[in-house]
């Protein structure tokens, strides 16, 4: 017989694909129990979570109607549930056991199960558990004691409501046969206790009909069943399993506990119970039961504002109109045509609170049923500056979907990304780093010139974009708090809607129209892609009427509209119809006892007289800060760093800041999430811990900002820089720069030894870089300004190559944003205290592209010919023919006595002065061969010589091509080119030049196509 743990092993009573569940002898008392076992010999953290949480609430809930839980103990690897053994087994195997599979139970026996199933339910709702996971499974009876208890509290929580986030449904937490529509994350609620009422009728469902209300394999499309579609009545079900009709009463009782929507529901176990009791009685007295009205006894004391939007149908219509247009199929006309308009822009406009956010969440209904992909990013008003930021975290959202497709689906997106990028992978992960989690490792790209990089960006992403915008699987990413943008972010919005490639995308954005004027860089841009020919429309959000808010309030305090009347119309006064400021409005009449429910009527009342009295502000965000300085001092200072951090915050972040443990953390912030004015924005980790929160909303994150003195809020960035800087290890300082950048140039004013200041200015040195690099240009011109604030007077002694590179990169990021008189400022300074000509190179190479970028070629030569003199390379501006000639001569002789082939074995250039020489040269031939062609051929021929005087550099690939063109086309030296083209070629295979390598290829192709001609 085996035994685990000292227990005797009777028999295995049920197996879960994670578990085995035995019914045991404890050898030292004979005791039966229950064994649960982790099946794998080496667990998930989520498993042991699981585990541990299970054992944890089932141990606390001291109430008759839960199995008792006797022990939790490690086995192997493993662990193992020790259980209360009464005799029972699970519904699912009471149903099956009976003729037939999953046979129905009789009327009365389900009655009875039912009724003793609403009142445990009632039960652990009291004690503050959410169960999430009630299925017949997890229900267990005794046929011979009819005692009925609740089991497996593996995914329960204890807080009084979750914000589920949208996950691909092979990975949602709970039984998805039997879960809420809010559970699936895909609707546009939190989820509180009312989740466990939908998931009990679907048991009743099944123990009555004998089969669940949604027959369907496919995860996807079980998760849209339960957000949209109604199943068959059980009083209308006609199958085998049924001997006798389920009478319309008890099916109209099934059906309330599986209303969409919480507040359609029952509110209490109290009331399901008292309409089970009353179907009971009539059987048992009158052998039949008769309809009546439902939910008489079902008024709730929890004070519960409904999450349905009011006010909202016509925008609503709109919202899933545009979206309907973007996914329905084409119209029999455009049949095997190309179809175009498959990319539309949503905007909704409104003040902050209007309920933007809200609104855009309907669109997860149609998305679910047309299997896209919805993700979503917020700026911040705190980290405007960081680029990208709301794309960045969309994206991040994606890859996480991503990630929990089963190993097939991900490796044909693994192969459809990879497809997209080509060897430009890299230019995707370093913007977004998590994509490298589907597509591995990607060799690094070529270094471009300013121009071809941004270029080389905005393609990549767009084949990146296009990679997901498909018939099958549409796009929608949706843009929070748009006025807050960066100008890159602006341009990749640009991009996506003005590309004809793009199919299947809708891109939707909200903003604050009262924060945003014509001339704003959000209105500029979006009146560029109108007169473009995109599709943008809007949405603007005005005010809840009286109406709306009077049926709002009704329907919160159960009461008929005319009630509540006066009520509705201070609320009005005080909110000016704002859904966010009504919905904080009322919940503190409610805390105030201002709002009570009367025990004894059953009823909410309130006295106006009392209401209007009291002092309560109308400003949201004074309420808001009344409400948080009622929180513990401990929560209230977690809430204060949080609003620094930003809208979404962590355990880690809060931790290195405050120097305390994550646990110390999380309890502390235990208060805010009760009440509500932070989420949690994940699941719990292997330490029984809640990593990821959110604030409720902007106005939340501005009150609890404002809880720190004005004076203090320098020093407290001052502080979170200066911990997360030590914090982060120099690998994952990249990742984490405009973080830590952004809080330190907050307080910066407050450090006073130069030391530390020089440090912040070579961190905002590598802020700005990363920005360029992205192609974030302006956000790259505000990091490395920051850095030369931070300069004193003595920098160009001090600190100079710091100094140096501050300017060069400044200079370049204000040309690359098309700020000429900035960026001829910052070389002015460079060529004033440079120490050596070469330190002066880069910014005479950013004048030279600068003055091309405004068409100003001659200026362009001619500032590149005043470098190219200091370098020790004099070519005339206008070259005459004797000067052309005798440049021919002089390269002829380099090679005359050696095979071209030999060259490729050169050794690469070391020496500074050629190097710049040869990268001058490079910068002012565009503008040559457009203003002064003769002046070209001298500059090929002087790239040339410098190669085979000192050895090849990046750009000599380039210059061979071009020698070898010009000797087809120019000296008709077609054999002697061609041997120079193939050189070129071998010499950007064996360098895999960083620099030019397109260029060279080019000029290259050109050749060839020209020698065979």
């Amino acid at each position: 017989m085996i035994t685990i743990l000292g227990y005797q092993i009777v028999t295995q009573i049920y197996e879960s694909p994670n578990s085995w569940v035995y019914r045991a002898i404890r050898e030292q008392d004979n005791q039966s129990v229950i064994l649960k076992v982790l099946k794998e010999d080496y667990p998930t953290p989520s498993e042991l979570t699981r585990y541990k949480q299970e054992y944890e609430i089932t141990r606390n809930l001291n109430t008759e109607g839960v199995a008792k839980a006797y022990g939790l103990e490690p086995y192997q690897r493993s662990l193992v549930i020790i259980l209360e053994d009464f005799g029972a087994s699970s519904l699912k195997q009471l149903m099956n056991s009976r003729i037939g599979a999953r046979h129905a139970l009789p009327l009365a026996q389900f009655l009875s199960i039912a009724i003793r199933t609403a009142e445990i339910l009632g039960k652990i709702h009291a004690a503050n558990v959410i169960h999430k996971d009630i299925n017949p499974s997890n229900i267990i009876f005794n046929p011979q004691t009819e005692q009925v208890k609740i089991i497996d509290f593996g995914i329960s929580t204890q807080l009084t409501r979750e914000n589920p986030t949208l996950k691909n449904p092979n990975v949602l937490e709970g039984t998805l046969a039997y879960m809420s529509p809010e559970q699936t994350g895909r609707m546009n609620r939190t989820l509180d206790y009312r989740t466990d009422f939908y998931s009990l009728g679907v048991t009743f469902y099944e123990l009555l009909t004998g089969q669940l209300p949604f027959e369907t394999t496919d995860a996807l499309e079980l998760v849209h069943c339960h957000i949209a579609k109604q199943p068959v009545p059980p009083h209308q079900f006609v199958g085998a399993h049924r001997r006798a009709p389920i009478p319309k009463a008890v099916s109209d009782i099934v059906m309330k506990l599986m209303a969409k929507t919480a507040e359609e529901r029952y509110q209490s176990a109290f009331g399901i119970k008292a309409d089970l009791e009353l179907c009971l009685t009539q059987l048992q007295t009158d052998g039949k039961i008769s309809e009546f009205p439902l939910a008489a006894y079902d008024i709730s004391d929890k004070f519960q504002i409904p999450q349905k939007l009011y006010g909202r149908e016509a925008e609503v219509e709109t919202l899933l109109a545009a979206f309907e247009r973007l996914t329905s199929p084409p119209t029999p006309l455009l049949q095997g045509k190309r179809e175009l308009n498959r990319v539309e822009m949503m905007l909704v406009a409104g003040y902050s609170g209007i309920g933007k956010s809200s609104l855009v969440a309907e669109v997860y209904k149609p998305i679910t049923e047309k299997r896209g992909y919805f993700i979503s990013g917020k700026f911040d008003q705190l980290q405007r500056h960081i680029p990208y930021s709301a794309i960045v975290s969309a994206f991040k959202d994606l890859v996480r979907q991503l990630l929990t497709e089963t190993e097939a689906k991900l490796n044909q997106w693994r192969e459809k990304i990879l497809a997209a990028l080509g060897a430009n992978g890299q230019v995707i992960i370093d913007v977004i780093p998590e994509v490298e989690l589907i597509v591995g490792k990607q060799p690094i790209v070529p270094e471009l010139g300013p121009s071809e990089s941004q270029n080389r960006f905005h393609f990549v992403f767009q084949n990146f974009i296009r990679a997901f915008c498909t018939k099958e699987h549409p796009l929608v990413i949706f843009l929070d708090d748009l006025q807050w943008s960066d100008s890159a972010t602006l341009k990749l919005i640009e991009l996506m809607m003005t590309d004809i490639d793009t199919q299947y995308l809708f891109l939707i954005g909200a903003y604050r129209d009262n924060e945003v004027s014509s001339t704003h860089p959000l209105m500029m841009t979006l009146e560029r892609l109108r007169k473009e020919g995109a599709t943008v429309s809007l949405i603007t959000l005005a005010p809840l009427a009286l109406e709306s808010i009077r049926q709002l309030i009704a329907d919160t305090l159960h009461r008929d509209t005319s009630s509540v009347q006066a009520l509705a119309e201070l609320v009005v006064q005080k909110t000016e119809g704002n859904p966010f400021f009504v919905n904080e409005f009322l919940k503190t009449l409610y805390a105030e006892n201002l709002l009570s429910f009367d025990f004894e009527r059953h009823i909410w009342q309130w006295d106006m007289a009392q209401i209007e009295a009291i002092e309560i502000t109308d400003n949201v965000v004074e309420l808001m800060i009344g409400k948080l300085k009622k929180l513990p001092e401990p929560t209230q200072e977690m809430l204060r760093l949080a609003a620094c951090v930003g809208s979404f915050f962590d355990l880690n972040t809060l931790a290195i800041v405050r120097n305390q443990s994550k646990q110390d953390i999380f309890h502390n912030l235990a208060a805010a999430v009760q009440l509500g004015v932070i989420l949690p924005n994940s699941e719990l980790d292997s330490q029984l811990l809640i990593q990821n929160y959110k604030f409720l909303h902007d106005r939340v994150q501005q009150a609890a900002y404002a809880l720190i003195e004005e004076a203090q809020k320098k020093s407290v960035h001052l502080q979170i820089g200066r911990l997360l800087l030590q914090n982060t290890a120099p690998t994952a300082l990249s990742e984490e720069i405009f973080e830590i950048v952004d809080h330190l140039n907050v307080g910066v004013e407050l450090v006073t030894q130069q030391q530390e200041r020089d440090e912040i200015a070579k961190l905002n040195l590598i802020a700005g870089q990363k920005a360029k690099a992205a192609t974030a240009y302006r956000a790259a011109v505000h990091y490395l300004n920051e850095g030369l604030k931070l300069l004193n007077a003595e920098s160009w002694h001090n600190s100079y190559n710091l100094t140096l590179a501050l300017y060069e990169e400044a200079a370049e990021s204000a040309y690359l944003n098309g700020d000429f008189e900035q960026m001829e400022q910052f070389a002015r300074v460079v060529q004033n205290n440079a120490k050596t000509v070469l330190d002066t190179v880069k910014v005479y190479d950013v004048k030279i592209q600068a003055a091309g970028a405004q068409g100003n070629f001659k200026e362009a030569i001619e500032i590149g010919l005043v470098v190219l003199k200091l370098l020790g390379v004099i070519l005339p501006e206008q070259p005459s023919q004797l000067d052309i000639q005798k440049g021919f001569e002089e390269t002829a002789l380099l090679y005359v006595e050696q095979e071209i082939e030999e060259l490729i074995s050169l050794p690469d250039m070391t020496e500074s002065e050629p190097q710049a020489a040869i990268y001058i040269l490079s910068s002012i031939s565009a503008a040559a061969f457009i203003a002064a062609p003769e002046l070209m051929l001298l500059i090929v021929l002087s790239m040339v010589n410098l190669s085979i005087q000192y050895g090849h550099g990046t750009w000599s690939a380039f210059s061979y091509a071009a020698y070898g063109l010009i000797l087809c086309g120019v000296v008709q030296d077609i054999e002697l080119g061609y041997k120079f083209g193939k050189l070129a070629l071998s010499l950007t295979k064996r360098l895999n030049a960083k620099r030019g390598n397109a260029r060279a290829f080019e000029v290259l192709g050109a050749h060839v196509m020209h020698w065979k001609e």
